[in-house]
């Protein structure tokens, strides 16, 4: 039987080695796969998410999947999804633009050995309602805010007291929304964790797409608009450099390959073979 083959990639991104910030799956298509197919290959990976990118003249269209379905954003899966371009897809120039169905256009520059995504800004409003059940599925420690934008925020008043929250789950998922908790930082301008209730990856050690809500916050907060954040996890501590520009946001970082090689599937009748990894054209 024919083959359909995908070059695949595992990077970690906004790390400098291995095991280090966020895992994403990479994988390199010529045209869209059904969305089926696209959400099982996620699932087979069983990662936070799974990065698809097909080349265009100025770049590449992306899309993200978790193991349990499709997501507007993911900073991370676009930071390592340059990393890929620039590293193995030998991409011509430095700067890549993401063509994308929910956020608009995204933009990585490469500059030096960091990757600089230019992303939508969320300045997360005031949110009451979720206060009562985050507080319980937060161990009972109350926050000194609660916020939201296209996740919920909670604002605590320092660095050790996210270190020390142990989620509860369960009552997280009842939620509704992803969580992010955030307070100000010791070393650093801001400190997070973020919870993905009911996903394979409970608690992401690394989360892009939050820090288009949480670098406004701060800011504002703080008056200024270049902010060292830290997230914690227990895969440890992911630095992301940010810059608010306006209604955008960039968020810095590096990223280092894991694994390369080859994804295998059968072939549905009437699709056509995949070629091996290597320049695409643009």
């Amino acid at each position: 039987m024919e083959k359909l083959k995908i070059p695949f990639y595992q990077i970690d991104a906004f790390a400098a080695e291995p095991f280090q910030g966020n895992p994403a799956a990479i994988c390199i298509l010529q045209k869209w796969l059904d969305d089926k197919t696209l959400q099982n290959i996620a699932a087979e990976n069983n990662l936070a998410e799974t990065s698809y990118m097909i080349a265009q003249p100025d770049g590449y269209a992306i899309r993200w999947f978790t193991s349990l379905g499709e997501i507007n954003l993911c900073g991370h899966a676009t930071l390592a999804s340059a990393h890929v371009a620039f590293e193995h897809l030998n991409f011509p120039h430095s700067k890549i633009k993401f063509t994308t169905r929910e956020v608009g256009d995204l933009f990585v520059t490469r500059q030096n050995h960091n990757s600089i995504m230019d992303s939508p800004a969320w300045m997360p409003g005031p949110e009451p309602d979720c206060l009562p059940d985050a507080v319980k599925g937060l161990g009972g420690i109350a926050s000194e805010s609660t916020h939201s934008a296209r996740d919920y925020m909670l604002v605590y008043k320092d660095a050790e007291t996210i270190r020390n929250i142990r989620p509860d789950f369960r009552i997280l998922a009842g939620l509704g929304k992803l969580i992010c908790i955030t307070a100000p930082g010791e070393d650093c301008d801001f400190v997070s964790r973020f919870f993905c209730p009911g996903d394979s990856v409970e608690e992401d050690p690394a989360t892009g797409s939050a820090h288009c809500m949480l670098a406004p916050y701060w800011a504002q907060r703080l008056n200024k608009p270049q902010l060292i954040a830290r997230q914690f996890s227990p895969r440890g501590t992911a630095e992301i450099l940010c810059h608010v520009k306006g209604d955008r946001v960039e968020l810095s970082g590096r990223a280092v390959t894991v694994i390369e090689g080859i994804m295998t599937l059968p072939l549905r009748p009437g699709a056509k073979t995949l070629h091996s990894p290597g320049a695409p054209s643009h």
